[in-house]
């Protein structure tokens, strides 16, 4: 009854689209959300994790860019143009047909005379322009078209004044704080002025085109429709390019992993390559509530789930490209922290912003993030599960990387008999993590391995002995009556993070542990068959307020039902879990099971992630199982 009153808490007359309803831009320096109205309600410059420009998203009065029908709201229908981060809208009026292609510009490097950006990965043949571009074409009868631009920097602390920049109407500049970067209006619209606001209106008819760009740098935006027109195609040939180079089975699901690779690619920092979890902050997983989180940073322990699924679909560089990141920082010596800055910063100290109103009043609207400075022991598993990856990747280690293990390992040798945060940064008191104590071994395991691969049959041995006693301890300490793996030592409560546990060779498969665990997640953690984190009412997480269903956890129950060799049951729920993905095939952190609706930050890349890794495992599975057939049908005949 509860899940009922709360959505309709959140449904019932809101001025907010649904979450689900937004569209991911990206040149992987920023990303923008686009309403299905037209409405830009999400951007940050200069970087992801910077404050916001466009902020209508936390606040209706926060900042907005909206291009669309002047009387219409409501699109004929939107899609990416297949294979891209290109969104096209198509619009219909009582007079007329409009289509509106959006895009953030990537194209061929431009300059080698200087470092607008400092990268910290090789550049490579392609880079952002620093334009969002809005193309128009009207392809029947006749459309009044608006546009208004209302930028609110600083989260909307801080204001903006146009001013014409060139002869006539078609060129502005914002003015905002001294040192902000530059904002500029072009195109072929004729402008003018209201406060903060820059606006245009015409009219459209049947073969008329045009364009208009927000631009943010000295690199030029495009001058002429048949200019906006070659960068739009430039963009899309670009990411259609990049998709080619990956390897996807030819299965009617192709399209949910393209989407999914695509939308990874689209939450990668470039300069960098660092995976952001989220592209957003403080989107609600209650709604109403208080579980409002910043994301636009890079976690740790997204790494091995990064690494798993990119590698899986061949697109080793990107997997290359994030473990450079994480290995960069600890290169020096320095503890593993949570997560990171986009730039590889460790104070993410958390704020709050009072000025917003929060995304259906959900407040507190919150930047930076405090679990940042927590103890979190599975961050060492998931490091060492990496370096582990990417050898086997690459047959080979570096020899700045070895060190690195050398040091972590040490660490998770020194802290795993410790209580911490755990795998869902609960801000209650610390706890016996089942979880973080497997990761641990994960962490010892893959060390032990490393060590093997170089000689070191000491450490090896070392190594191996220390995660034997893990091992042993969680057997003895982390199990139920029932024979049931539980969240911390001394409880009975579930956790969907020990779903993991086959999938990181704890136990063996067929182990009757691990089927007692997984099939009391599905049968005890779940709402109408998605799957719960845990229990709120059971954890204390330092938060009050429900939340839905985690995507994630859902798609790692699929995987898991693979393993223990229930492919029936893992077919039925995969195929659910991809029933609710967005209408562009996009999914935020939760869903709630009772509407369908998606909470929290979006896209979420821990998300798309876990769909990558469910899919293909049982994609393979059951192609497995039909080769197994054939040659059987083949002995019989």
């Amino acid at each position: 009854m509860a899940g009922v009153e709360r959505t309709m808490r959140f449904a019932e007359g809101s001025l907010f689209p649904p979450i689900a309803e937004y569209a991911l831009l990206s040149d992987r320096q920023v990303q923008a959300l686009v309403a299905p109205s037209g409405n830009v309600e999400w951007l940050c410059l200069p970087r992801p994790d910077s404050p916001s420009v466009f902020g209508a998203i936390l606040d209706r009065s926060a900042g907005h860019f909206r291009l669309g029908p002047a009387e219409v709201t409501v699109p004929a229908g939107r899609r990416y143009v297949p294979g891209t981060l290109v969104l096209e809208t198509t619009w219909q009026t009582r007079t007329g047909w409009l289509v509106i292609r959006d895009a953030l510009l990537v194209g061929p490097w431009y300059d080698d005379t200087q470092r607008a950006v400092d990268y910290q990965r090789p550049p490579g043949d392609h880079e952002a322009e620093h334009v969002l571009l809005r193309t128009i074409r009207c392809v029947n009868g006749h459309v009044e078209l608006l546009m208004d631009c209302e930028p609110s920097p600083d989260y909307a602390r801080a204001g903006a004044s146009w001013e014409y920049e060139a002869e006539g109407y078609s060129h502005a500049l914002a003015r905002i704080a001294p040192g902000d970067l530059p904002l500029r209006l072009t195109g072929d619209l004729r402008l003018g002025f209201e406060g903060k606001r820059a606006h245009a209106n015409t009219t459209m008819r049947e073969g008329d085109e045009r364009f208009v760009a927000l631009s943010w740098s000295d690199h030029q935006p495009p001058r002429s429709y048949e200019d906006a027109a070659d960068r739009m195609w430039r963009t899309q040939e670009y990411w259609r390019e990049w998709l080619n180079h990956g390897e996807f089975p030819d299965h009617p699901w192709r399209i949910h992993l393209q989407r999914s690779a695509l939308t990874l690619k689209g939450l990668t920092y470039a300069p960098t390559g660092a995976l952001m979890a989220a592209a957003t902050t403080s989107l609600p997983e209650s709604p109403g509530g208080e579980r409002n989180w910043d994301y636009r940073y890079s976690w740790i322990r997204d790494s091995t789930f990064a690494l798993w699924g990119l590698y899986t679909l061949g697109f080793d560089s990107e997997a290359d490209g994030f473990f450079e990141f994480v290995a960069d920082r600890v290169q020096d010596g320095s503890d593993l922290q949570v997560m990171y800055g986009l730039g590889g910063e460790r104070d993410l100290t958390e704020s709050i912003l009072p000025n917003l109103t929060g995304y259906e009043d959900a407040r507190p609207v919150r930047i930076g993030n405090g679990a940042y400075s927590q103890d979190q022991h599975d961050v060492w598993g998931a490091l060492l599960d990496s370096v582990y990856l990417n050898a086997k990747s690459r047959d080979r280690m570096s020899e700045r990387v070895w060190p690195i293990v050398v040091a972590q390992v040490e660490k998770a040798i020194e802290h795993w008999h410790e209580p911490d945060r755990g795998i869902w940064e609960v801000r209650g008191e610390p706890r016996h993590f089942t979880s973080s104590k497997m990761f641990c071994w994960v962490a010892l395991d893959r060390g032990a391995r490393l060590a093997a691969r170089r000689g070191e049959d000491a450490l090896e041995e070392k190594w191996r002995a220390v995660a034997d006693e893990i091992h042993a301890d969680v057997c003895a300490n982390g199990v139920d009556e029932r024979g049931v793996f539980t969240q911390f030592y001394g409880t009975n409560a579930l956790d969907a993070s020990l779903l993991l546990m086959p999938l990181v060779r704890f136990l063996p498969r067929d182990d009757e542990r691990v089927r007692a665990t997984v099939l009391a997640i599905a049968e005890e953690l779940t709402m109408d068959g998605l799957v719960l984190r845990y229990r709120v009412e059971q954890t204390d997480d330092g938060v009050s307020g429900e939340e839905g269903t985690f995507t994630i956890c859902s798609f790692w129950l699929v995987s898991a039902l693979v393993e223990i060799g229930d492919l029936p049951r893992a077919r039925a729920l995969c195929e659910k879990v991809l029933s609710f993905a967005s209408p562009l095939q996009l999914y935020a952190e939760e869903i709630d099971a009772v509407t369908g609706r998606h909470l929290g930050n979006f896209p979420q890349a821990f998300t798309h992630l876990a769909l990558i890794n469910a899919v293909v495992h049982l994609i393979q599975a059951e192609m497995q199982m039909q080769r197994g057939f054939s040659m059987a049908h083949q002995v019989v005949a």
